[in-house]
C-alpha cells in the first residue's frame, strides 16, 4: 500500500493501520508497476531504467549503438517516407519478428514516463496490422535511443505547490499525415517544471 501526505498525516495512518492490521511499514517507495521512485534532496525521480534495460535485452537491442534522437527525418515527398503505410510489393513482417510485442512495450514506456516518445510510438502503432521491414527498422531506432538515454524520467520539485503554475499546451495538425488524410492532436499538461500528463494521437 502506497500513502501520500505530509509527514504528519503519514505517520497518523501508519499508526492506525498497525492498530488494525498486522503490516510491515517498508519505508519510502522505491518501485512500484515498473516505474523506480528515487527520493532526492530536493525532490523525486520517476523513471523506468529498470525496465528499458529489460525490454532492451528482450529485443536483442541490449549492446546496440545508442542514437541521439528517436526519430529519423521524414521525407516530405509522400513515396520516400520511412512511415507510409505497406506497399504492394512489400512482405508483411511474419510473427518471428516482435513487432507487436515491441510496440506494446513502447506504448507502457511512452505513457508512465517517457513523453519524448510518445507521437513515435503512436505514429509505429498504426502499421501494427501489417507492418513491414521499414517499420522495424523505425522500431529498432527507438529502442536505440532508449539505450542512449535509460536515465531519463519526470522529476518532481519538492518546492511548494504555491510556487508553481499550471500549464497546457495542446495543437493539432491538420492533414498531417499525408497517407491517410488525417489530422494529429497533441496536449501535454505541466505543474511547474515536471510533465503530469500528455497525449499524442490522430
Amino acid at each position: 500500500m502506497n500513502l501520500v501526505g505530509t509527514p504528519k498525516e503519514l505517520n497518523k495512518t501508519a499508526e492506525y493501520l498497525k492498530s488494525e492490521f498486522e503490516m510491515k511499514d517498508l519505508g519510502k517507495t522505491k518501485f512500484c508497476l515498473g516505474l523506480q521512485i528515487e527520493h532526492c534532496v530536493s525532490g523525486i525521480l520517476v523513471h523506468q531504467s529498470a525496465y528499458i534495460e529489460k525490454i532492451l535485452k528482450r529485443f536483442g537491442m541490449d549492446k546496440a549503438y545508442p542514437l541521439n534522437t528517436p526519430m529519423i527525418v521524414r521525407s516530405l515527398d509522400v513515396k520516400k517516407d520511412p512511415f507510409r503505410s505497406k506497399e504492394d510489393d512489400e512482405l508483411v513482417l511474419g510473427p518471428e519478428v516482435p513487432y507487436l510485442s515491441a510496440i506494446g512495450a513502447l506504448l507502457y514506456l511512452a505513457q508512465c514516463t517517457r513523453s519524448d516518445i510518445a507521437f513515435l510510438v503512436n505514429l509505429l502503432a498504426r502499421y501494427s496490422s501489417a507492418p513491414t521491414i521499414r517499420h522495424w527498422k523505425c522500431v529498432k531506432d527507438v529502442l536505440r535511443y532508449l539505450r542512449g538515454t535509460t536515465d531519463m524520467g519526470l522529476f518532481y520539485s519538492e518546492k511548494s505547490t504555491n510556487d508553481q503554475v499550471f500549464v497546457g499546451y495542446a495543437d493539432a495538425g491538420f492533414l498531417y499525415d499525408p497517407h491517410k488524410a488525417r489530422s494529429q492532436t497533441g496536449y501535454v499538461f505541466k505543474n511547474g517544471d515536471t510533465t503530469i500528463s500528455w497525449c499524442s494521437t490522430n
